[in-house]
């Protein structure tokens, strides 16, 4: 353990002493945002992205340790192990060295090589390898023999040169430089597969029919749309070096005559760097590049969820909920400051007849009288925009905020057993009213009751590798949940499971404690939770809110293991723990340095007095009402050069997907993104962020939006349609329903409400 933690120090540049002491942490069970919040001495004041470096490095090196065990295991069995080789697997310190150092003696299904030993054949091929300035023909003879199906001399040769050929491509020193060439100089190809380039599911890999560019550059988007196109059976790609120079590694180091038997040796050399050796190195330069353009995509993934479940929240308010819908109505629900459902209705606002209007508009004005409305939450899918402007009319109380709120997995929550399970006697059509309603009071407690591959803002997320997906996207969400903190007796099941230290179990079991004991007065109280032990309350104490608790910090982040010292502190100045939550002046004298352990350093003391400051502080920004420009609501009512509002809802590798209000997200690529060259979205764009763009091109037929978001971008132009849709004023959009009839129903919709 002790070289790992040498190793973890030397690739990260964290010092040797924090290295060990998170290593510690972690061992004893300590999760990262438990160690990163309350264990700063320990680690030197380490943030999550160093400790969850630390942990995953950790793992990787126990995976290689089990490897090497195995391997020398295999070698024992077999009775291949020597010294020097247990030295050398010893000394290696990644899989791929340990699996080149391996790979001579590795069990081989029946290759020519395997056959040619069996037959007999492998004294011909030490010969040849050591007596490369003879004629090989005398001695090829000797290994003549029918009954092992070597015939004559030239196949006695041809198996010499197959053990040979293996030989090479078994070189782990050969194979290190070989794979260097590959990383360095390959190049990534695709070409489309025969006969195919017609179909239509085809089209969307129409760039890459035919396409090269070098592997070592190729961006994380590229290589998954690439391999997606493999995986469908319209693409075939290749990652390729020159033969010659492979073989310019190997040749020097095998071949040491002109002569005939040295040229039996070559021979043997460019077969096994050309039919062994690159096909392997192909195979592990595909899986290199994949792993790496799944780190990135991951990465791009787990930084965008992070945004959107830190975005900003409404807060407690009595809400109107609406899911937009043309046909079957907008379903509609009424919820309390607390996210219950007090009533739901169906509002036909966005399509039929001027009856229908009339009674949605009646009904939404009661409802807003009724329930003391204080805001409103309209879905940001079809119908949107149109149910947008139906608010707009009624000219409702301008106290109220109308709120378009992103929606994406909603209908996955709604039909899932933790909607069903909070809303039995509900369909799947009231469940998504409620859950847009609650992501508007608070994005993080809702969306945590979603997969976060479902909420929609991943680059390939399906391509990529699954485990490291989920362990990111967990980490992610863990951080997020702990970041803002829980309060203790309104927080779901769902919610406190992500809480530090706790899990599904110990989350139903709070929540089953809560309804038969009523609400916890304080944290100690967790103690009685049935199976929540001393570790798992220290764990996860910090970050769970008893609001009015029996102990005044029992709503802060100060830890409950500190708070005698903040007693302590309140004594020296002469006030109560109260007064130091509320009276600036109190805590201005307290003196930190007085308060210095050999437990409690300076970061922690000073986490404490900012915690006085702001107690149980929400570390989210401040919510800011967002619209979109009116009268734009559909793709064919944008205009090349118009300047638009817009909320980014996706970024990605190649730039960031924002929704200008026209139910169709237009990509702002990474050129567009800013006046001055921008390598990485990600630095200039966030999910969520509100933005100002151009409308650069639009595709009416592919329904396809370009925007910049460059000061003086240079617009490209309209592609319009074939069709004569547009000169008829009429562009009938996917998924989208008829026009509203405008008669006079809200005349008389507002005229009934003022008599009510």
């Amino acid at each position: 353990m002790t070289h790992h933690l040498d190793t973890i120090a030397r690739e990260t540049g964290i010092s040797l002493s924090s290295v060990s002491s998170t290593a510690k942490l972690l061992a004893e069970g300590g999760t990262v945002p438990f160690i990163s919040r309350y264990r700063k001495e320990q680690t030197g004041s380490l943030d999550e992205v160093q400790i969850t470096t630390i942990r995953d490095r950790m793992l990787q090196l126990a995976e290689l340790d089990t490897r090497r065990i195995s391997i020398l295991k295999s070698l024992e069995e077999r009775s291949l192990l020597t010294p020097e080789l247990k030295k050398k697997i010893d000394a290696a310190l990644t899989m791929t060295t340990l699996e080149d150092i391996f790979a001579p003696f590795r069990p081989k299904r029946q290759t020519r090589a395997t056959k040619a030993i069996e037959r007999g054949l492998t004294p011909l091929a030490d010969w040849l390898l050591e007596n490369q300035n003879a004629d090989p023909a005398d001695e090829a003879v000797k290994f003549v023999d029918a009954e092992k199906e070597v015939p004559t001399a030239a196949d006695a040769l041809a198996g010499a040169r197959d053990i040979i050929a293996e030989r090479v491509a078994d070189d782990a020193t050969l194979r290190g430089r070989v794979r260097k060439i590959y990383e360095e100089q390959a190049t990534v190809s695709s070409k489309i597969m025969y006969g195919k380039e017609e179909e239509a599911d085809a089209q969307k890999f129409r760039d890459y029919f035919e396409w090269s560019e070098p592997f070592k550059s190729i961006p994380s988007h590229r290589m998954l749309a690439i391999r997606r196109g493999e995986k469908d059976g319209f693409l075939l790609m290749r990652v390729e070096v020159p033969l010659d120079r492979v073989t310019h590694q190997a040749l020097p180091d095998w071949v040491k005559s002109n002569a005939e038997a040295g040229h039996q040796v070559s021979l043997a050399v460019e077969d096994g760097c050309k039919r062994l050796l690159m096909p392997s190195m192909e195979t592990e330069a595909r899986l290199m590049a994949k792993k790496r353009a799944d780190e990135t995509a991951i990465s791009v993934f787990g930084e965008n969820l992070r945004e959107l479940l830190l975005a900003s929240p409404l807060g407690e308010k009595r809400l109107l909920a609406i899911d937009p819908g043309f046909r079957s109505g907008c379903k509609t629900v009424v919820l309390d400051r607390s996210g219950k459902l007090l009533h739901h209705t169906v509002l036909h606002c966005t399509a039929g007849s001027n009856n229908q209007l009339y009674e949605a508009a009646v009904e939404v004005t009661t409802l807003v009288k009724k329930h003391d409305i204080e805001a409103i939450a309209i879905g940001n899918g079809t119908g949107s925009r149109e149910t947008e402007a139906f608010i707009k009319k009624l000219k409702l109380p301008s106290s109220i905020p109308m709120v378009m709120v992103n929606e994406s997995g909603a209908s996955i929550y709604s039909a899932s057993d933790v909607a069903r399970e909070e809303f039995p006697n509900e369909d799947v059509t009231v469940r998504g009213a409620v859950s847009i309603g609650r992501r508007l009071m608070d994005p993080l407690a809702e969306l945590v009751k979603i997969d976060p591959k479902s909420i929609g803002v991943g680059q390939y997320q399906h391509d990529v590798e699954q485990r490291a997906l989920k362990n990111n996207l967990d980490d992610t969400v863990i951080s997020c949940v702990n970041a803002v903190g829980v309060e203790l007796n309104t927080a779901s099941k769902q919610l406190l499971s992500y809480v530090s230290g706790l899990n599904s179990t110990l989350a139903e079991n709070i929540v089953a404690f809560r309804n038969e004991n009523g609400a916890f007065q304080s944290r100690e109280q967790l103690k009685k939770v049935p199976r929540l032990g001393e570790k798992a309350f220290e764990q996860a104490a910090g970050f769970l809110r008893v609001r009015g608790g029996k102990h005044p910090l029992d709503s802060s982040a100060v830890h409950p293991e500190r708070y005698a010292l903040v007693e302590q502190m309140a004594g020296d100045v002469g006030c109560k723990v109260e007064d130091l939550l509320t009276n600036d002046a109190a805590r201005k004298k307290i003196d930190l340095k007085k308060y210095v352990s050999a437990e409690v350093g300076l970061p922690t003391l000073q986490d404490i007095l900012a915690e006085l400051a702001k107690p149980g502080r929400d570390p989210r920004k401040q919510f800011e009402l967002f619209s979109f420009q009116d009268g734009v609501e559909k793709t064919g009512d944008l205009q090349v050069g118009m300047k638009l509002p817009g909320i980014v809802t996706n970024v990605t590798a190649f730039g960031a997907f924002v929704d200008v209000g026209v139910h169709q997200d237009g990509l702002v690529h990474v050129s567009q993104l800013s006046d001055q060259f921008v390598r990485d979205a990600s630095e200039v764009v966030k999910v969520g962020q509100k933005v100002q763009v151009t409308v650069m091109e639009v595709d009416l037929k592919r329904n396809r939006i370009a925007l910049s978001m460059k000061s003086k971008p240079g617009v490209a132009g309209t592609i319009r349609p074939s069709s004569s849709s547009s000169d008829r004023g009429y562009r009938p959009q996917a998924g989208r329903g008829p026009a509203a009839p405008t008669n006079d129903w809200f005349s008389q919709a507002m005229q009934n409400a003022k008599k009510k």
